[in-house]
């Protein structure tokens, strides 16, 4: 475990503790009911817990290779801000993920930044296939 995982709060604890797993699995339990997903190329909030596992989920995949790794984070009260670098497709991505939780530990909102254009567009093409795959497996 990473120096910053032992020292982030709880909800974010468990965040890295995900992702280094790359198992969507824990999300249920780390999502409020009410929570608002802002995905990178989505212009409105995807609110509740159902579609922001969705999000998450393919996201843990998308973004979740050997390239990915978290390279800075910020702290505040209830909120952080977690900058990463990955690569898709070739592509070099840099972003950030901003989360905030509420008094139970729960993440009440994720928003998801991503630079460059080329990023943008490689993140929407395969999450948007991730999320079809995850569609017709439910059906």
């Amino acid at each position: 475990m990473s120096k910053t995982m032992k020292t982030a709060p709880e909800p974010i604890r468990r965040w890295h503790e995900l992702v280094a797993a790359r198992d969507a699995r824990g999300l249920d339990a780390l999502l409020a009911d009410d929570v608002a997903f802002h995905s990178p190329v989505v212009h409105t909030p995807q609110h509740g817990k159902g579609l922001a596992k969705a999000y998450l989920g393919a996201a843990l995949t998308v973004f979740g290779n050997e390239h990915f790794h978290y390279v800075g984070e910020w702290v505040g009260e209830s909120s952080v801000v977690l900058e990463f670098n990955t690569e898709i497709d070739g592509v070099e991505v840099d972003g950030v993920d901003m989360i905030g939780w509420n008094a139970e530990g729960k993440i009440i909102s994720f928003k998801v930044m991503v630079r460059p254009l080329k990023a943008i567009d490689a993140v929407r093409q395969r999450m948007a296939a991730m999320l079809a795959q995850q569609q017709q497996q439910q059906q």
